[in-house]
């Protein structure tokens, strides 16, 4: 793999009539990594999907995987990239295994051990008709042909559709594995726990806007912690007014529970005088961050 930008998009704009599903996006996404796009449903990530992949053409502005036009070059892409649609069809009377053999044939071949170390790795049972599968076991068959051929770019819409949390905790670090061999993932979800576990980046898009892309550590360090605070005495909220980044502040005798953004340091130095018992804080989630950007961002 090369060291030139795995995705990259320029004014990426698509409409439908006088619905802007996707509007002015501009996004680089860089070899080795993760790379959350997250957003309800109707937000735009399956149409930027789409466009990147010259399923359906922009109404302006242009892409490249890998440094190829997304359109120009389409063909030679599809032999470095794994896709996970999230409308995911297979014919329902082939077998997983004949399914994966389709889609090898496709490919100019995979290999077989690999596909196998795959299929146990997500408990996938490839001997029964596609149609016989529950969505969940669907969804492990579509994840294999995604990742059989290795491939620089995987794509995936909504990939952890119907897995149960075991599979799902062995789909995150195959993800992560993905990435330290220097290749790329692009993960469309609105699963923000899985996001939160695997991503290095996040991009969230509202309306077809991208309204933020930030470290997903960066994204939580901006966060408001809950802290806890027992002491052995009874402590004078005042202490507490001056502290920036200090706000919601319940005193309850010798327990102090406050919102806060600031530095741990700071806020104990302004209880010095206090003998503290113990301390817990409480992070933000990226649930919690998420609603924020999304709420506070005009449409």
């Amino acid at each position: 793999m090369t060291d030139q930008t795995a995705i990259h998009t320029e004014g990426l704009t698509k409409h439908y009539g006088d619905v802007k599903a996707l509007v002015d996006l501009d996004l680089s996404i860089k070899p080795g990594e993760v790379f959350g796009f997250l957003g309800p449903n109707g937000a735009g990530k399956t149409t930027m999907i789409r466009t990147i992949l010259d399923e359906i053409r922009p109404t302006a502005g242009r892409a490249s995987i890998l440094g190829m036009d997304t359109h120009l070059q389409s063909v030679e892409i599809r032999d470095h990239i794994g896709y996970v649609p999230g409308d995911l069809a297979m014919y329902p009377n082939l077998t997983g295994m004949d399914t994966l053999t389709y889609f090898a044939s496709l490919r100019g071949g995979v290999d077989w051990g690999y596909v196998e170390t795959l299929a146990e790795r997500l408990d996938a049972d490839l001997s029964k008709k596609v149609g016989d599968l529950s969505s969940g076991n669907r969804q492990k068959v579509g994840l294999i042909q995604a990742f059989m051929n290795k491939p620089d770019v995987l794509v995936m819409d909504e990939p952890s559709s119907g897995l149960d949390p075991l599979v799902q905790r062995e789909f995150q670090k195959m993800m992560r594995e993905v990435a330290a061999e220097g290749r790329t993932v692009f993960l469309s979800s609105h699963t923000l726990s899985e996001v939160q576990r695997v991503a290095d980046r996040v991009g969230i898009i509202r309306n077809g806007r991208l309204i933020a892309v930030e470290g997903v550590a960066q994204m939580r360090s901006k966060a408001v912690r809950t802290v806890n605070l027992f002491f052995d005495e009874e402590v004078d909220g005042s202490v507490f007014a001056d502290v920036t980044g200090a706000r919601d502040v319940v005193v309850e005798n010798h327990h102090v529970t406050l919102s806060y953004d600031g530095q741990m340091e700071t806020l104990l130095r302004a209880v010095a005088d206090y003998r503290l018992v113990d301390i817990t804080t409480h992070e933000a989630d990226l649930e919690e961050i998420f609603l924020t950007y999304y709420q506070g961002v005009d449409a």
